[in-house]
């Protein structure tokens, strides 16, 4: 039976086995930082692992509860989440869009293009949840700019 197991920061879904009376584990997928099982997860397990049996729908709820936790009171999460976020405006903010002559993978460009488009939505859907919660003001704060 497969499960979710943390090694320090990192979610793992790993299987018991037993090899010559004692409990082996086995790594089936490394989930990274957050208990998240994507369709692409699925997908390499099954195309690794055919004749294991996985229930997918008690893993993925299993998932969920675990991603409540850190969200809680860790601190450490928040400032990591943070530095992520940073990090990925400063690559959106230097990354060269091809020109459509220049690149010939067509399929490579949509897809990018449709990634931003769904990264727009769910930063504009987040930005409106912390309005909802008076977390942020409905205008921009003027910063560092001296009162005349």
């Amino acid at each position: 039976m497969a499960f979710i197991r943390k090694r320090g920061n990192i979610y793992y879904l790993v299987h018991n086995l037993r090899k010559q009376g004692r409990v082996r584990q086995m790594n089936l997928a490394r989930l990274g930082r957050r208990a998240r099982i994507s369709d692409q997860v699925v997908e390499e397990v099954r195309a690794k692992h055919p004749l294991m049996h996985i229930d997918w729908k008690r893993l993925r709820q299993k998932a969920s509860e675990e991603l409540l936790c850190p969200l809680q009171a860790d601190s450490r999460y928040w400032c990591g989440l943070l530095s992520a976020i940073r990090n990925l405006h400063l690559e959106i903010g230097d990354l060269q869009l091809p020109e459509p002559d220049m690149t010939t993978d067509r399929e490579l460009r949509l897809q990018l293009a449709w990634e931003l488009k769904l990264l727009q939505k769910t930063l504009n859907l987040k930005l409106r949840e912390c309005h909802r919660c008076r977390l942020l003001p409905l205008r921009k704060p003027e910063l560092g700019v001296p009162n005349r």
